[in-house]
């Protein structure tokens, strides 16, 4: 595994042009022909039909079903959870190189077939073209990035060498792992999370979202194709309280990775924090649970610099981002010419169904989620000021306008809860010191931004802004594997920082070994 090539990211396929765009455009013709599909589970090399469907649907078009997949029974998810724990001593010693080797295979092949990704994502998770392919360019990313890690961890630890002995440390993995990303990154997240356990040598019970499962069953081709073994994995779709609890509490399970809400992820970690009987170890979370993300914006900022950061983050893919700018705070002396500039941008989105190019944002992801966040809205009609948007869209899918509300009260449910979709709080600030302290106002740290030309203020928030992930002068989305290692503080999760240097340790332990020689 010696002389790998440096990492660096893939590059995003720019659709302006002509190839490009031929090619999406042949690759959504190509999807949209395999609507409809069932998908069957498959457990240790066997296919099961339960009978039990869950119709996964276009969120820009509900009336398109997208794929029908078998949900699981707890029976079936204790029989994966036996399964993968017989094979895990097979796929522990399986060499490292050979789980580097497939998964730079799996890589490639994500590669090959990226176009078609990106058109699944288009229409089972609500993406437009360039979120759909940042997402699939990500997915890739963790791919080649956790290769090389595990190639890393896999050779010779720098541990001091005792007189009269030979001293050594070995990273060896954990054993079955649960693996539960969310629905907004169906792809990136799932990807991240499963590729990290397999690679480390664990076996995975991926469960993915109930709203993306047909991205999940696309992904467990590509694995199969890398060489990764039938029972080194199984895709169980079926629902959290029934399926995804019993794999938590599993005594076999010995590690959960989740990404979602503060609810659910609160809820794992109690689950999982109950040793069950005949459980011999205390079970790891590793859990990524969501923001409510801020800009401050300093009264010597490029305003329109700022304007456009704002927008990106906060309506890109619909706001339904957990590094999503849901709140920001604007010094008192810029407040109304930023909030003039931000508004008239806001007013130029196109919104509509996510195949068209010409859309800037689709729909959101599911109906319960148009209903959760047109709630929050009527109740920022009351706590502010709606500036834009505030209303849903005409459609066959589930739209809503990109919605501002000014004038936002720090201690308002709009500037503290978590909406995850397209409403922004807009927050008037004293000065730099009042903004830093609202943007740490919140139970969550997950990322921020601040725009500024003072480098004190600078300094002052690199050193007091309480986020895992933060930006100067950019948007507070975006991060980058290997540059931006992602993950928050507080309520927004466990402190992991995926894409990062030290992430695949999660998914392994270390043990000392040390030798009487002479």
């Amino acid at each position: 595994m010696e002389n790998l090539a440096e990492f660096r990211n893939e590059p995003y396929a720019d659709f302006s042009v002509p190839a490009n765009r031929q090619a999406i455009e042949g690759a959504l013709r190509d999807v949209r022909a395999q609507f409809g599909r069932e998908y069957q589970l498959r457990i240790g090399g066997e296919w099961i039909a339960t009978g039990d469907k869950l119709h996964s649907l276009n969120p820009s078009n509900t009336r398109e079903v997208v794929g029908i997949h078998h949900k699981a029974t707890k029976e079936l998810a204790n029989r994966a959870v036996e399964c993968a724990y017989a094979f895990f001593p097979e796929w522990s010693r399986t060499p490292a190189e050979e789980r580097v080797r497939m998964l730079f295979d799996a890589a490639r092949i994500l590669r090959r077939r990226k176009m078609e990704f990106d058109a699944w994502l288009v229409y089972e998770a609500g993406k437009t073209w360039p979120e759909a392919e940042a997402d699939v360019s990500e997915a890739i990313d963790f791919c080649d990035y956790y290769a090389r890690e595990m190639a890393r961890l896999a050779g010779p630890q720098p541990v001091v060498q005792l007189p009269g002995e030979q001293d050594e440390m070995v990273y060896i993995p954990l054993g079955v792992g649960v693996v539960i990303p969310p629905w907004n990154f169906p792809l990136a997240i799932l990807v991240g999370m499963t590729v990290a356990s397999l690679v480390t040598g664990n076996t995975v019970i991926l469960k993915p979202s109930s709203e993306t499962p047909t991205i999940a069953a696309k992904f467990a081709e590509v694995l199969l194709e890398a060489g990764f073994p039938e029972r080194s994995f199984t895709v169980l779709t079926g629902s959290g309280a029934a399926v995804g609890d019993t794999l938590v509490q599993h005594p076999k399970t010995r590690f959960v990775s989740f990404t979602g809400s503060r609810d659910v992820g609160l809820r794992i970690n109690e689950l999982a924090a109950k040793a069950q009987p005949g459980q011999v170890w205390i079970k790891r979370v590793i859990a990524e649970m969501g923001g409510k993300d801020a800009i401050v914006v300093d009264a010597d900022s490029d305003l329109d610099k700022a304007a456009e950061a704002v927008l990106v983050s906060a309506f890109g893919y619909q706001g339904q981002k957990c590094s999503a700018c849901s709140r920001a705070i604007v010094d008192a002396k810029v407040y109304d010419p930023f909030l003039e500039k931000l508004t008239t941008k806001a007013k130029t989105i196109q919104v509509g169904p996510s195949d068209d190019p010409r859309n800037y944002m689709g729909p959101v992801i599911s109906a319960s989620a148009r209903k959760s966040i047109l709630e929050y809205i009527e109740t920022g009609k009351k706590e502010g000021r709606v500036v834009a948007g505030g209303e849903p869209r005409d459609g066959d899918g589930y739209f809503v306008a990109p919605t501002i509300i000014a004038d936002v009260d720090s201690k308002a449910r709009i500037f503290q809860e978590e909406i995850f979709g397209p409403v922004l709080a807009v927050t008037k600030a004293r000065d730099f010191a009042h903004a830093l302290e609202l943007a740490n106002d919140s139970e969550y740290g997950l990322t921020g931004a601040v725009f500024s030309n003072d480098p004190e203020h600078l300094r002052q928030a690199k050193e007091q802004f309480h986020v895992g992930n933060l930006y100067f002068n950019r948007k507070c989305t975006g991060a980058m594997v290997g540059a931006h290692p992602f993950g928050g503080f507080n309520m927004s999760g466990t402190d992991s920082k995926a894409g990062g240097p030290d992430y695949l340790l999660l998914f392994l332990q270390a043990k000392s070994i040390a030798r009487k020689v002479g």
